[in-house]
């Protein structure tokens, strides 16, 4: 099980995600990540990118990415809201941002 997972749907939250998984990894808590709607654009942030690599899964919705983001690569791996289903299903905690 997960202890957190972050749903990101705005661009403005990339300094409060950035901070809160750095706060999870200090504390060795485990946390997921799904971006989706205008979220998506957080990925261009390297405070954000930079931590991805410690979660223990993080999601683009692939719908988004592309409406946003073009043919540019996605940092992470791309799905849909039935990864966001699944991804909440085997988490403790969810916090929408």
């Amino acid at each position: 099980m997960t202890d957190i997972l972050f749903i990101v749907s705005r661009p403005q939250s990339g300094a409060i995600l950035a901070a809160l998984m750095g706060a999870c990894r200090r504390r060795g808590k485990s946390w997921s990540c799904f971006f989706t709607s205008r979220g998506v654009e957080i990925l261009s942030d390297g405070a954000v990118t930079d931590l991805l690599p410690h979660a223990d899964k993080a999601v683009a919705c692939e719908y988004s990415w592309e409406r946003f983001n073009g043919a540019r690569p996605c940092p992470t791996e791309l799905g849909s809201q039935t990864d966001n289903s699944a991804l909440a299903a085997v988490s403790a905690r969810i916090i929408s941002l």
